[in-house]
């Protein structure tokens, strides 16, 4: 059975994985600034500041996706900003945004800003690096270190291995990457790392969390996405976990939800056939086959209010024919 390919949801997991996570990501991809921070001293989150640098731009909604400071070894202050670009083609004036931003920081706060980016698209040639200019003698440069998570096809036994989280979310971004018309491929890989979750060591806080960043990226259709989560609750359940956490609260609560609304939809579909019936005698079968297509609730009963006046069959199918296009 092929389903319908569904838009995978790269930004939010990536924004809320760096907010969480901030001194991993720095370890994993950048170990060497990584090594020059001082991790005993709190870090802070700009979100105001990165707002600021957006505000009156020329660039649109394009902006960084995230500002930390934080303190050096040596103990001066220094501001990191980071871009995580997630896309299928490349886009030229990347570096150009990325040295908007810089000096737009630099010059607003008047601190010291390494920008970073971490390039997710599938364009394997597209490596950016630095953006610079030239006239007579004047020459203007800003190089920045980026990670391109391509590369780390090649490395996936050292992924399966790394306890870091960001491992995980490397793996996650790869498997939706090359799944974007296999749904049921990018299913079994969605299984197989959620089930890696609880072979890794991590404590219940971050398997909740990192469930959640897996399960927004790795988007599914419904019905697959029902088969997953009934397949997890039936592992867990094996398994004899001693507890129940929230991430499975909450998938026993969407599954009973699913399980109402199908029922909702089943009896909605069975009105408005029954109803046909009495008033029509016997239903074509095209006709049952395009009820029973149909997903939106509000919209089958509002077809079930339609079919207590309308003249006939065909009358019927033409106010069903808009709603089985659609």
């Amino acid at each position: 059975m092929e389903y319908e390919s569904v838009k995978a949801d790269y930004d939010a997991p990536w924004k809320e994985a760096l907010t969480l996570y901030f001194e991993q990501f720095l370890s994993f991809f950048f170990p060497e600034i990584h090594s020059k921070i001082d991790w005993s001293q709190p870090y802070q989150s700009l979100d105001k500041e990165l707002l600021e640098l957006g505000r009156d731009s020329d660039t649109g909604t394009q902006f960084p996706d995230k500002l930390f400071e934080v303190q050096l070894i040596t103990g001066n202050p220094l501001w990191i900003l980071i871009h995580v670009e997630v896309q299928s083609q490349s886009v030229s004036d990347f570096p150009k945004r990325i040295y908007r931003y810089n000096y737009r920081a630099f010059d607003q706060y008047d601190k010291p800003v390494v920008s970073l980016a971490i390039l997710g698209d599938d364009t394997a040639t597209w490596r950016p690096t630095e953006y610079a200019y030239t006239l007579d003698g004047y020459e203007l440069k800003l190089k920045f270190p980026t990670a391109k998570l391509l590369d780390y096809q090649t490395q996936w036994e050292e992924l399966e291995s790394e306890q870091n989280p960001f491992a995980l979310m490397v793996m996650a971004h790869l498997k939706t990457q090359a799944t974007n018309r296999k749904m049921e491929e990018r299913k079994q890989w969605k299984w197989t790392l959620i089930r890696s979750l609880f072979d890794r060591g991590y404590s219940r806080e971050e398997v909740e969390n990192l469930f959640r960043f897996i399960d927004r990226m790795m988007s599914l259709p419904k019905q697959l996405e029902q088969q997953l989560r009934t397949q997890l609750i039936e592992y867990r359940e094996e398994r004899q976990m001693p507890f129940i956490s929230p991430m499975e609260e909450l998938i026993r609560e969407e599954a009973m939800e699913q399980g109402l609304e199908q029922g909702t939809l089943r009896n909605q579909r069975e009105n408005i056939l029954e109803l046909l019936q009495v008033r029509f005698g016997e239903v074509p079968q095209s006709v049952v086959e395009a009820i029973n297509r149909l997903e939106e609730i509000p919209t089958l009963k509002q077809l079930h209010r339609q079919t207590i006046s309308v003249g006939s069959i065909a009358e019927f199918e033409q106010l069903l024919n808009p709603q089985t296009d659609s």
